[in-house]
């Protein structure tokens, strides 16, 4: 396993939402982040969210201009899978499928130092069935972010049932490290602790709205004055993206038949319909489509 606790340099495999995320987290800690990507306009598109996310913390005096010139000079965009030869970590927040995981975790591995740790961000997959495709499954492990990656202060520390126990001690002390965050130790089921919970609450949210049982404003307002949550839950299907909640919905009812995890008939319709969120503008509660003149 590594010898190294601070894990200098990171490299994250996917700029989208959570990606970018997450590349700024290590970035604000003093790591040197690599991000591979498709192409180019990937790799601009997620520089792109991230200026605007420093941006809008400059505007309320949450960072400097000397802390968004650091971060975003720490973090650098490739399209070469050689590039990451020399990272110390690895961390991959791509689509939730378990095919395209698997595929890119075996690339990476064959390129990175055989004591690298490498790290799933999934958010429903079995880390121990990604783990077991892979060589020295000792060191893989989740490390589970929630979105929007640079807010959200909790991290899920996954232990497959391979991870090396030494690893798991050293991804504690890492996420100490990064700004704000704090680590929960947790096993490897479908959902994990936090969506273990969360997923079967936004299944039955969105059977209620299309139930017609009340409006989504009202929805999200009921939960949010009556239970004290920061964001109703229709409004945080459309961040989470409605694409994700499908895919991490199908793989914990795939893995335990668990009916409170099948993913309900208006979910599939939407994202069949293209409607996924805030990424698209269309969604439970964005809609951006332009209206007739």
């Amino acid at each position: 396993m590594s010898t190294t606790t601070d894990f200098p340099t990171v490299a994250v495999l996917g700029f989208g939402t959570m990606g970018a995320g997450i590349a700024q987290v290590f970035a604000a800690s003093g790591r040197t982040v690599t991000v591979l990507e498709t192409d180019e306009e990937r790799i601009a598109e997620g520089r792109a969210r991230i200026t605007a996310f420093l941006d809008d913390g400059i505007a309320r005096g949450k960072v400097s201009e000397d802390e968004k010139t650091g971060v975003l000079e720490r973090i650098t965009g490739t399209t070469r899978m050689a590039d990451l030869s020399t990272v110390t970590l690895v961390i991959e927040s791509v689509t939730e499928m378990a095919e395209v995981k698997s595929a890119l975790l075996t690339e990476v591995a064959g390129v990175v130092a055989v004591g690298v740790p490498i790290l799933t961000n999934t958010s429903a997959l079995s880390v121990t069935e990604l783990a077991a495709g892979l060589p020295h499954s000792a060191r893989v492990a989740g490390l589970h972010f929630f979105n929007p990656a640079q807010l959200m202060p909790t991290v899920e520390v996954v232990r497959a049932l391979q991870t090396e126990e030494s690893l798991v001690e050293e991804l504690v002390a890492l996420v100490e490290d990064l700004p704000g965050k704090t680590p929960v130790v947790v096993k490897d089921r479908p959902g994990f602790l936090v969506n273990a919970l969360l997923l079967p609450y936004l299944n039955d949210v969105i059977q209620e709205y299309d139930d017609e049982l009340a409006t989504a404003e009202d929805i999200d307002i009921a939960l949010q004055l009556g239970l004290g949550y920061k964001t109703g839950p229709l409004a945080m299907l459309d961040l989470i993206g409605l694409d994700v909640h499908l895919h991490a919905t199908e793989a914990a009812y795939a893995a335990t038949h668990d009916h409170r995890y099948a993913p309900p008939p208006l979910l599939r319709q939407m994202v069949a319909a293209g409607h996924l969120g805030e990424k698209n503008g269309r969604g439970f509660r964005v809609d951006t489509t332009p209206t007739a003149s």
